[in-house]
């Protein structure tokens, strides 16, 4: 592979992954921890991104270099987890990827006026033609990068409008006053959680990349994905921030919309129809590629079909939403068990680390080991504590 090529490929992953963590539910997560927290959320986002980067470094390393997928390596390092790991990865994309595409429909409805349905159903059409490409791989990597740079040039704006305290920003950043770990928990599981956490690193396995020759491309590949979602999820909170910060009241039908609109005015309001479509699309794309590619490597004929598993899985989604509609018992649970698989995952992935029958002569970093299992404690013990104060309410 050319270096440009390989260069395009690693930013394509590096996209890929922040775009599949940054949709309809990252926007609404942001907004209202921003009401709750006010400026101390800033810690809360700087703390995920810590744990965020622990996690996907090891997952990515040990995957591409093994060169293969998490439910392969999974069930070489204990027998049976990877159909386990791969279930849940799948239910939960297809549970999540119903919300993507009615966030989707949402985007359209603000942008033209269409009902929600029809947008949602021109979304869906919309992203299964990229996987219609015969070269579909690179489809996606230009897709994903064009929409992100588009969601990050429109929300800099937004944040310029709102006017947000930069310094009080900054300073509770490092030194808040309240720390939720509800809102942790939330966070990392929305931004390398489910089906998130492998999205990066079964790219560049699908696309060749693999090794420890690469290892230094896969490192900058997996911390500009998380940089990238931090730099979004950062925005969008001084942008929140500073609405609230001029006595504005924030919409809790729609939180992220009345954000985008009390900080300029229509124009916020119509920007706001475009993140939120661009966020969605490509979670929807996202989901749909990375839930496939757990599945593909157990039969040769899931393989051999792999674009019409992905096409299969997005219609299925869409037919859900439009005469089910968003099943909410659904999606909680769902975002519960995201909660879960990161530990989960990662745990396995470390454990595999250690294997020379996975990873051949490679020697995985002690630092990353520590690291990682301690991302696995932090994020266990978080989403224990998640459940059981859900339990108690």
């Amino acid at each position: 592979m050319k270096k440009s090529s390989f260069s395009s490929v690693i930013l394509g992953a590096a996209f890929l992954m922040a775009t599949s963590a940054i949709g309809p539910g990252f926007l609404t997560q942001t907004t209202v921890f921003t009401k709750q927290l006010l400026a101390s959320f800033g810690f809360v986002i700087l703390l995920s991104v810590i744990l965020d980067v622990f996690a996907q470094l090891n997952i990515w390393r040990v995957l591409t270099v093994s060169g293969k997928r998490a439910q392969d390596v999974a069930n070489e390092t204990l027998a049976g987890s990877g159909y386990v790991l791969a279930l849940l990865i799948v239910l939960g994309g297809l549970a999540f990827n119903i919300g993507n595409v009615a966030g989707a429909g949402l985007g359209l409805e603000v942008l033209f006026g269409l009902d929600v349905r029809v947008g949602a159903g021109l979304s869906a059409v919309i992203a299964i033609a990229i996987f219609l490409f015969k070269e579909f791989g690179k489809a996606l990597d230009v897709f994903v990068k064009v929409l992100g740079f588009v969601m990050l040039v429109l929300i800099i704006y937004v944040v310029f409008e709102s006017r947000p305290p930069l310094a009080e920003a900054a300073f509770r950043t490092v030194y808040p006053e309240t720390i939720s770990p509800v809102a942790i928990v939330t966070l990392v599981g929305g931004t390398v959680g489910g089906y998130i956490t492998f999205a990066g690193a079964h790219r560049l396995i699908d696309a060749g990349i693999t090794g420890v020759d690469s290892l230094g491309q896969v490192n900058r590949g997996a911390t500009t994905g998380i940089l990238l979602t931090a730099l979004i999820r950062f925005l969008l909170f001084l942008a929140s921030l500073g609405v609230i910060a001029l006595g504005m009241t924030v919409d809790d039908k729609n939180p992220p919309a009345s954000v985008f609109q009390n900080a300029a005015g229509i124009v916020g309001y119509k920007i706001f129809g475009v993140v939120m479509w661009a966020a969605a699309i490509t979670s929807v794309v996202g989901a749909a590629y990375t839930s496939v590619s757990f599945l593909k490597t157990f039969h040769k004929k899931l393989e051999r079909n792999d674009k019409y598993l992905t096409i299969a899985f997005i219609t299925f989604s869409t037919f859900v939403f439009l005469f089910v509609g968003q099943p909410i018992k659904v999606l909680i649970l769902a975002g519960t068990i995201n909660g879960f698989i990161l530990p989960i995952g990662l745990a396995l992935v470390l454990l595999a680390s250690r294997k020379t029958k996975i990873v051949g002569d490679y020697r995985h970093p002690l630092w990353l080991q520590i690291s990682g299992w301690a991302v696995v404690l932090v994020m266990l013990g978080f989403s224990v504590q998640t459940v059981l104060s859900n339990l108690a309410k």
